[in-house]
């Protein structure tokens, strides 16, 4: 099992978390469960595969939006007048569901998959109101610019 998770993540530590993973999670499991050696290696890699998705989802997340692991200088930061168009931007042009996830998102920094649980919508969905109010926003801003 450890292989297998080595072989899809080519880090022995994750890897090793995993399969980790999978062990702990028999304990919760309840008593009438059949352990067999296809279930454990499919258990790990179902989380080895899910693994790969998240991180997949929150580098693309990452790269496009810059919402995550960047260091900003101060002097990157944009001034209070272009703050206050920004929220000025949120407030008129925005609607009011991609209002509430980027609230959710940057006012109180909730990850995807709590937004969309606290919205009780997909975290695609998430995604793609941020995605279409970050396109508003950048676009009435270089129009004004």
């Amino acid at each position: 099992m450890y292989r297998l998770a080595v072989a899809l993540l080519h880090d022995d530590d994750i890897a090793r978390d995993i399969v980790h993973d999978v062990f702990a999670s028999l304990l919760d499991a309840p008593l009438e469960i059949s352990v067999t050696a296809a279930y454990l290696i499919k258990a790990v890699r179902n989380r080895c595969l899910n693994y790969i998705r998240d991180c997949e989802t929150h580098q693309r997340i990452a790269n496009r939006y810059f919402l995550e692991n960047e260091e900003y200088d101060r002097e990157d930061w944009p001034d209070e007048e272009t703050i206050a168009r920004i929220y000025s931007l949120v407030k008129s042009e925005i609607s009011p569901q991609a209002r509430r996830v980027i609230e959710l998102r940057f006012s109180e920094g909730l990850p995807f998959a709590r937004i969309a649980a606290t919205m009780r919508i997909s975290e695609t969905a998430v995604y793609r109101h941020l995605s279409h109010a970050l396109i508003i926003i950048r676009k009435k801003l270089n129009e004004n610019g």
